[in-house]
Protein backbone atom coordinates (compact mmCIF):
# COMPACT_ATOMS: atom_id res chain seq x y z
CA UNK A 1 0.00 0.00 0.00
CA UNK A 2 0.93 3.56 -0.78
CA UNK A 3 -0.93 4.97 1.84
CA UNK A 4 -2.97 3.24 4.67
CA UNK A 5 -6.83 3.13 3.92
CA UNK A 6 -9.63 1.72 5.90
CA UNK A 7 -12.08 -0.01 3.72
CA UNK A 8 -14.88 3.09 4.42
CA UNK A 9 -12.00 4.93 2.75
CA UNK A 10 -11.58 2.68 0.25
CA UNK A 11 -15.28 3.07 -0.56
CA UNK A 12 -15.02 6.80 -0.18
CA UNK A 13 -12.48 6.81 -2.59
CA UNK A 14 -14.35 3.90 -5.16
CA UNK A 15 -17.31 6.82 -4.59
CA UNK A 16 -15.41 10.10 -5.55
CA UNK A 17 -13.79 8.65 -8.57
CA UNK A 18 -16.92 7.62 -10.40
CA UNK A 19 -18.58 10.83 -8.98
CA UNK A 20 -16.05 12.78 -10.73
CA UNK A 21 -14.82 10.22 -13.99
CA UNK A 22 -17.31 7.41 -14.40
CA UNK A 23 -17.35 8.96 -18.33
CA UNK A 24 -13.76 8.55 -18.71
CA UNK A 25 -13.94 5.01 -18.41
CA UNK A 26 -11.92 3.14 -15.39
CA UNK A 27 -8.71 4.38 -16.35
CA UNK A 28 -10.15 8.34 -16.06
CA UNK A 29 -11.28 7.60 -12.68
CA UNK A 30 -7.99 5.44 -11.86
CA UNK A 31 -6.18 9.12 -12.34
CA UNK A 32 -8.98 10.77 -10.22
CA UNK A 33 -7.67 8.49 -7.46
CA UNK A 34 -3.92 9.51 -8.14
CA UNK A 35 -4.25 12.91 -8.01
CA UNK A 36 -6.41 12.04 -4.32
CA UNK A 37 -3.54 9.90 -3.27
CA UNK A 38 -1.13 12.41 -4.32
CA UNK A 39 -2.88 15.10 -1.62
CA UNK A 40 -2.75 12.77 0.87
CA UNK A 41 1.05 11.88 0.12
CA UNK A 42 1.83 15.71 -0.70
CA UNK A 43 1.87 17.62 2.36
CA UNK A 44 1.91 21.13 0.85
CA UNK A 45 -0.53 23.98 -0.74
CA UNK A 46 -3.33 23.41 0.56
CA UNK A 47 -2.96 19.66 1.39
CA UNK A 48 -0.82 20.34 4.35
CA UNK A 49 -1.50 18.36 6.97
CA UNK A 50 -3.81 16.01 5.13
CA UNK A 51 -2.80 12.17 5.74
CA UNK A 52 -5.67 10.61 4.97
CA UNK A 53 -8.38 9.80 2.22
CA UNK A 54 -11.19 11.11 4.61
CA UNK A 55 -9.55 14.38 4.88
CA UNK A 56 -8.85 15.39 1.68
CA UNK A 57 -11.90 14.11 0.03
CA UNK A 58 -14.03 15.76 2.22
CA UNK A 59 -11.64 18.95 2.47
CA UNK A 60 -13.52 22.36 2.74
CA UNK A 61 -12.79 24.41 1.13
CA UNK A 62 -10.74 23.27 -1.66
CA UNK A 63 -11.88 19.51 -2.10
CA UNK A 64 -14.03 18.28 -4.72
CA UNK A 65 -17.20 19.21 -6.40
CA UNK A 66 -18.57 15.71 -6.98
CA UNK A 67 -19.12 15.63 -3.27
CA UNK A 68 -22.21 16.82 -4.24
CA UNK A 69 -22.80 14.86 -6.99
CA UNK A 70 -25.61 12.13 -6.85
CA UNK A 71 -23.36 10.19 -8.39
CA UNK A 72 -21.14 10.35 -5.35
CA UNK A 73 -24.12 8.56 -3.19
CA UNK A 74 -24.86 5.11 -2.97
CA UNK A 75 -22.36 1.84 -2.44
CA UNK A 76 -19.39 1.77 -4.91
CA UNK A 77 -20.02 -1.42 -7.27
CA UNK A 78 -17.26 -3.90 -6.80
CA UNK A 79 -15.29 -2.87 -9.61
CA UNK A 80 -15.53 0.64 -8.15
CA UNK A 81 -13.72 -0.71 -4.94
CA UNK A 82 -11.30 -2.81 -7.47
CA UNK A 83 -10.48 0.53 -9.34
CA UNK A 84 -9.75 2.46 -5.40
CA UNK A 85 -7.85 -0.82 -4.39
CA UNK A 86 -5.50 -0.57 -7.08
CA UNK A 87 -4.50 3.27 -6.48
CA UNK A 88 -4.50 3.00 -2.68
CA UNK A 89 -1.72 -0.02 -3.54
CA UNK A 90 0.67 2.67 -5.45
CA UNK A 91 -0.69 2.07 -9.24
CA UNK A 92 -0.35 5.03 -11.17
CA UNK A 93 -0.65 6.42 -14.69
CA UNK A 94 0.39 9.42 -16.57
CA UNK A 95 -0.51 12.15 -16.75
CA UNK A 96 -1.74 11.84 -13.10
CA UNK A 97 1.32 10.60 -11.90
CA UNK A 98 2.59 13.91 -10.01
CA UNK A 99 -0.59 15.78 -10.53
CA UNK A 100 -2.47 17.53 -7.57
CA UNK A 101 -5.18 18.90 -10.08
CA UNK A 102 -7.39 18.31 -12.10
CA UNK A 103 -10.46 20.05 -14.39
CA UNK A 104 -12.81 19.36 -17.49
CA UNK A 105 -12.69 22.51 -19.62
CA UNK A 106 -15.56 21.29 -21.12
CA UNK A 107 -15.22 22.07 -24.93
CA UNK A 108 -11.89 24.07 -24.54
CA UNK A 109 -8.45 23.53 -24.52
CA UNK A 110 -6.47 22.97 -21.18
CA UNK A 111 -4.81 25.82 -19.65
CA UNK A 112 -0.83 26.17 -19.76
CA UNK A 113 -1.02 26.26 -16.06
CA UNK A 114 -3.63 26.69 -13.50
CA UNK A 115 -3.45 28.08 -10.23
CA UNK A 116 0.25 28.62 -11.41
CA UNK A 117 0.69 24.89 -11.64
CA UNK A 118 2.23 23.54 -14.44
CA UNK A 119 0.28 21.68 -16.91
CA UNK A 120 1.22 17.62 -17.09
CA UNK A 121 -1.10 16.52 -19.56
CA UNK A 122 -4.26 15.36 -20.60
CA UNK A 123 -6.75 12.26 -20.69
CA UNK A 124 -10.16 12.34 -22.50
CA UNK A 125 -12.06 15.25 -20.99
CA UNK A 126 -9.65 15.80 -18.05
CA UNK A 127 -6.64 18.16 -18.13
CA UNK A 128 -3.83 17.67 -15.26
CA UNK A 129 -1.52 19.64 -13.48
CA UNK A 130 0.96 19.12 -11.00
CA UNK A 131 3.03 21.19 -8.33
CA UNK A 132 6.50 23.05 -9.42
CA UNK A 133 9.36 21.23 -8.20
CA UNK A 134 10.29 21.14 -4.72
CA UNK A 135 7.75 22.64 -3.00
CA UNK A 136 5.69 19.24 -2.06
CA UNK A 137 6.94 16.14 -0.83
CA UNK A 138 8.08 14.13 -3.78
CA UNK A 139 5.37 11.82 -4.69
CA UNK A 140 6.93 9.26 -7.31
Amino acid sequence: MIIKATNAERDLLARLMRAEAIGEGALGMLMVGNVTVNRVLADCYTFRGLTTLNQVINQNPGGYSSTSSSLFYGAPTTKERSLADRVIKGEYYYPATNSLWFYAPGNKACLPTWYDQPFAGQYKNHCFYEPMKGICNPLH
